[in-house]
């Protein structure tokens, strides 16, 4: 059975009416390039929607060169059977460019709502729109207006996203009434280690960068990232790699894939540098904390920690939604 959607200010079922969907009041939500557009198309979340259509491909996994991180990341921090999933309604929020979703589809005969609030989902549906055919089901929404009635979903899942929202527990909040009751909530996200976790290039810079013209900030990022990536190189060689978390690039010996040739490291390099510091917001959490909100938001936590993948960690809180 299909989710049926509404409109999420009045709750109005929405109906398909040309290319717009329609509520029984007139307000109407427009059908653009396969996705329906529930959110306004410009939002705090451009940088978003402008970095995954411009690296469209460089996370998905593609078996025929040995990419298989974000099959290994997603089973590994969700648990899930993919037999059992087969004829689920599973909710996928912040989809970028559908890494997440082209493994539900490809693994699994669930039935994928999957949602992010900005333009990242043209993206996701190029890539993965010829896989499943109407089990692909893309909405550009905000993770506190989605399209659903609550208690819809027999999974919900939210990797890498909910640092980027101004409301860490009022977004965990929003994914667990989706959830129907019994039904099951996964989240990652960046976890906090004391003053340590903010004592870096990032987390110094984001304030001033975080400010510039997204466009400018990208160039800054690939004029800048060959000798970034070398001086991180030798740091690492002169064994003082702890040096390197005050270069402003990302982590390259501890969080890009080990397979990636020359060409495609250094793309991955330039699209995490730059989501190191476009982010409007950036808000690592304790693992305690995120509990604490699954409980206070109506949630039972059935595990709460790291899991591992491919010699990368993630913390990762997961939840049954209680009756």
């Amino acid at each position: 059975m299909s989710v049926k959607l509404i409109n999420p200010k009045n709750k109005q079922p929405l109906k398909l009416i040309g290319t717009d969907f329609v509520d029984v009041s007139g307000n109407k939500f427009p059908l653009v390039r396969g996705v329906l557009r529930i959110s306004h198309q410009d939002n705090y979340t451009d940088n978003f929607g402008m970095q995954w259509n411009k690296f469209d491909k460089t996370q998905l996994d593609r078996e025929e060169l040995g990419h298989n991180l974000s099959n290994k990341r997603f089973f590994a921090e969700t648990k899930w059977d993919t037999q059992d999933l087969a004829g689920k309604n599973v909710l996928e929020v912040g989809s970028g460019a559908g890494r997440f979703s082209k493994v539900m589809l490809e693994s699994t005969l669930a039935n994928l709502y999957s949602v992010d609030y900005s333009d990242a989902v043209t993206a996701n549906f190029q890539n993965n729109s010829s896989i499943a055919g109407d089990r692909l089901n893309l909405f550009q929404a905000s993770i506190y207006e989605m399209p659903f009635p609550d208690n819809s979903f027999d999974k919900v899942f939210c990797l890498g996203v909910l640092q980027h929202t101004p409301n860490f527990e009022a977004s965990v909040s929003a994914l667990i009434s989706k959830a129907k009751p019994g039904g099951e909530i996964v989240v990652d996200f960046y976890p906090i280690n004391g003053w340590w976790t903010k004592f870096n290039a990032k987390y110094m810079l984001r304030p001033v960068f975080k400010r510039f013209d997204h466009h400018r900030l990208m160039q800054m990022v690939e004029t800048n990232i060959d000798w970034l990536m070398k001086v991180e190189s030798l740091l690492h060689k002169l064994r003082l790699g702890v040096l390197t978390r005050f270069l402003p690039v990302v982590d390259i010996q501890g969080t890009l894939p080990k397979y990636l040739s020359k060409a495609e490291q250094r793309e991955w390099a330039i699209l995490d540098t730059f989501d190191m510091f476009s982010p409007e917001y950036d808000s690592p959490q304790s693992i305690n904390n995120v509990t604490s909100m699954f409980e206070r938001n109506g949630a039972d936590v059935t595990f709460a920690g790291f899991e591992y993948f491919e010699g990368f960690s993630a913390a990762v809180v997961r939840g049954i939604k209680r009756a």
